[in-house]
């Protein structure tokens, strides 16, 4: 009885509010895409946990193409440049910053048992849709040069080893991370997501110079 008043009331303010409906239907959207996939996503469960009427969702997206496209352009790209870019953007020390994102990887259950979404979504639809093959290759680009960018200047201030190639380096590192993530999924087991972080903490501390590497050791 409590959720269905806060929907209701929830839908009565998102109705004065075009902007907050919007936004309502973009996270519904993104939680059912994540749970079912993009194909099996059903718009009744995303206008029921939104708590907007149908003419809401198509006054604001023309159909369900646009509104996957949507999460993929707002809420996705939002959360990438919150866990990745953003955070190397502003390190003082960029291995240092991989090294708390790789950690920070959720051990939840619903987590492990979901994976990544930008992973799922590109491997559902890439080679279906042109438009979310393009959407999130751009996101993956993103990641790629933000890490490597990060990487870049980590070498000009000689705390990143001057021999390795920073865009070969970030596309191995994703790879790996994501990797990881499917197999953790694959097994509904977090100590594989475990161990993976390990590994992949394992190669961004190699990445130091060895008086950097001696001086992380010590530190620990």
């Amino acid at each position: 009885m409590l959720a269905i008043r806060k929907r209701a009331r929830r839908g009565r303010a998102a109705s004065r509010d075009p902007e907050r409906t919007r936004e309502l239907l973009l996270q519904a959207a993104f939680q059912e895409i994540y749970r079912a996939g993009y194909r099996s996503a059903d718009l009744d469960t995303i206008l029921a946990a939104a708590g907007v009427t149908k003419g809401a969702l198509y006054y604001h997206f023309d159909n369900k193409e646009a509104l996957g496209y949507a999460v993929l352009d707002e809420v996705m790209a939002s959360d990438l440049h919150r866990k990745w870019v953003q955070p190397l953007r502003n390190a003082k020390d960029p291995i240092d910053a991989l090294v708390r994102i790789v950690q920070s990887e959720s051990l939840k259950r619903e987590d492990v048992q979901r994976g990544c979404p930008l992973l799922n979504l590109s491997q559902e639809m890439s080679g279906l849709d042109e438009g979310f093959r393009r959407r999130t290759a751009k996101l993956f680009k993103n990641w790629h040069d933000a890490v490597a960018e990060a990487l870049r200047e980590g070498q000009k201030r000689g705390i990143v080893r001057s021999d390795i190639n920073a865009n070969e380096t970030a596309t191995f590192l994703i790879a790996a991370y994501e990797g990881y993530v499917v197999l953790t999924k694959n097994s509904q087991d977090p100590r594989m997501m475990q161990s993976g972080q390990r590994r992949v903490t394992g190669h961004l501390e190699s990445l130091r110079p060895a008086r950097g590497r001696m001086r992380a050791a010590g530190s620990r």
